[in-house]
């Protein structure tokens, strides 16, 4: 069977939650996106990410969950995409709201021992997937690992419906963030502060600059988007900032470091 028939497959066996069980995991967060509150929280649990994955990506799971549906409308019977969700939080979130959604993952290291049902592991460059199958495609901080990232969003919008929605988020270089696990030491080059992560922590770096985390930036993705004539841009906005979310994005130079985390949403065009 076919990468796209497994996921079918698997897809076709599970059940389509419409409305919360009683019992069955919460979905949903009780914060208004943007404010203070929701920016804090987040935040706190980035924090603990080391010490307690689980209940940072349930509760990022549930944030992006909850965006996806204030820009789109509810998921339950839609067809979602996760392209490059790791272990699978947010497809399992989008499944607890009803989606039929499958987790597309290039790395096995990343999908874990127990990835969502019908997970595949494929690229993001080339999905095993026919055109206009989605209503979302969703892509949660991964952009910045890609290193050709036109061709990754292109991937994302030939697998989206006409008038579907395209979730697309990432950490650019010169957010305070950026350099991942060893900013924001990466402001005084990437090897300094990979080497002075190394020496402080006595273990090896997740990412290396060039091989899976790349320079993205605000300004050159915003034009690459705006010149596409099959997209629109519905939102270009900060992700986890509690005000002024838009406006910082409009601010050239200043958004490269203040807006910490792009959030794109497109709609796709009509053929």
């Amino acid at each position: 069977m076919t990468p796209l028939g497994r996921v079918r497959a698997a897809l076709v066996r599970l059940p389509v939650r419409r409305g919360r069980p009683e019992g069955a995991p919460r979905t949903g967060t009780s914060f208004k996106d943007p404010s203070l509150a929701r920016s804090l929280a987040l935040f706190k649990a980035f924090l603990r990410e080391q010490d307690d994955p689980q209940s940072c990506y349930s509760l990022l799971a549930r944030d992006a969950a909850d965006q996806v549906e204030a820009y789109g409308g509810p998921v339950a019977g839609r067809v979602v995409v996760d392209v490059g969700g790791g272990s699978g939080y947010f497809t399992e979130e989008f499944r607890r709201r009803g989606a039929l959604a499958c987790l597309f993952e290039p790395d096995l290291r990343e999908l874990g021992e127990k990835p969502p049902d019908g997970a595949v592991v494929a690229d993001g460059y080339l999905l095993p997937l026919a055109d206009g199958v989605a209503d979302v495609a969703f892509s949660s901080n991964v952009l910045e690992h890609v290193c050709d990232p036109q061709t990754f969003l292109s991937e994302l919008v030939r697998v989206t419906r006409p008038g579907g929605l395209i979730y697309v988020s990432f950490t650019n270089w010169l957010s305070p963030w950026g350099g991942h696990e060893w900013a924001p030491w990466h402001y005084l080059g990437a090897e300094r502060a990979r080497a002075r992560y190394e020496r402080r922590t006595g273990k090896a770096a997740k990412h290396t600059l060039g091989v899976n985390l790349f320079p993205v930036h605000i300004g050159t993705t915003l034009r690459q988007v705006r010149a596409r004539d099959d997209v629109r841009i519905v939102s270009a906005r900060s992700r986890y900032w509690p005000f002024l979310t838009e406006t910082v994005v409009k601010a050239p130079v200043l958004r490269e470091f203040a807006t910490w985390n792009l959030l794109l949403i497109l709609r796709r065009c009509p053929v």
